[in-house]
């Protein structure tokens, strides 16, 4: 049995889902949410808002493995310096737990979940709310987003490491 906290990072919210791999590789949700930040308070105050929520939430479920997405490569530079250094606390309160991370692009992570690279938000939380047998897709987005991203290292890490 492991478990695996996947987080889609954001500066405005982060979102995540903790998943359980059984020994028989059935998966199951744990927990899911979203850490919010005020876009009113400094960047820097964000950013350590964020590693504080996902330090504790990893001293909390003490998982496994922490995935995370990577920066999407999209045309607004500014945004993905921000996305970085969201990233950046949340690597970093992993690395201070000791937890393995695996990081994985968007497009693999949607792969994974629904069988296309280009699915929408809407497709990837159907899929997620599919695999786990859950009643109801998990909300907002970003938490789907966030378990999408535990799910694909279940499904794609055991090959990778």
């Amino acid at each position: 049995m492991s478990l695996v906290l996947g987080i889609d990072p954001g500066t405005a919210a982060t979102g995540y889902g903790v998943v359980r791999r059984a020994s028989d590789s059935s998966v199951s949700l744990v927990e899911c949410g979203v850490i919010r930040t005020s876009t009113s308070e400094p960047l820097q105050v964000r950013i350590r808002e964020i590693y504080d929520a996902v330090f504790a939430l990893i001293g909390r479920h003490e998982p496994d493995a922490v995935s995370v997405e990577t920066v999407f490569q999209g045309k607004n530079a500014q945004s993905a310096l921000k996305l970085g250094h969201a990233r950046g606390a949340i690597l970093l309160a992993a690395a201070h737990h000791e937890v393995m991370i695996a990081e994985y692009a968007p497009r693999q992570i949607k792969k994974a979940v629904t069988g296309t690279g280009n699915a929408t938000k809407d497709q990837v939380g159907f899929m997620v709310q599919q695999q786990l047998k859950l009643k109801k897709i998990p909300t907002p987005a970003d938490a789907a987003d966030g378990v999408a991203a535990a799910l694909c290292h279940c499904m794609v890490g055991s090959v990778l490491t």
